[in-house]
């Protein structure tokens, strides 16, 4: 029983160990970090395979539609009005009943690794606005 414990332990410690070095090894070489100067603002599916997405790319602020075979530049917007609009509706959405979203802050020990928090609720969130009937 005892050495069934044993290894238990050091397979765990293994399999973090390894997850802790693909976590560097990604790091290093850029993978999965979000300090590029591309941000997605906000994205929309249109369709099955078309989405509408608003990219932050420097100071500027473009609309961008998407499909699997083509991206297109809709229109190019003021990077203030996009911030205020923003604004507006991080603040309208308790009052509007749905549940404030708390984003975690930028950087920190764990930022771009498995165990990142801010990227796990990213994917749960995108899950469920794939998975949510209109």
């Amino acid at each position: 029983m005892t050495w069934m414990v044993i290894r238990l332990v050091l397979s765990l410690a293994f399999v973090g160990g390894v997850l802790w070095f693909a976590a560097r090894l990604a790091k290093k070489r850029g993978l999965g970090s979000s300090g590029g100067l591309v941000e997605v603002v906000a994205h929309q599916r249109m369709g099955r395979a078309s989405t509408v997405n608003v990219l932050r790319i420097g100071d500027r602020v473009l609309v961008v539609g998407a499909t699997e075979q083509q991206v297109t530049l809709l229109a190019e917007l003021d990077g203030e009005a996009v911030e205020a609009t923003l604004a507006e509706r991080a603040a309208a959405a308790p009052a509007e009943g749905r549940p404030a979203v708390a984003l975690p802050a930028a950087g920190g020990a764990l930022s771009g690794s498995v165990l990142d928090r801010g990227a796990w609720s990213g994917l749960v969130s995108q899950l469920r606005e794939r998975t949510v009937r209109r």
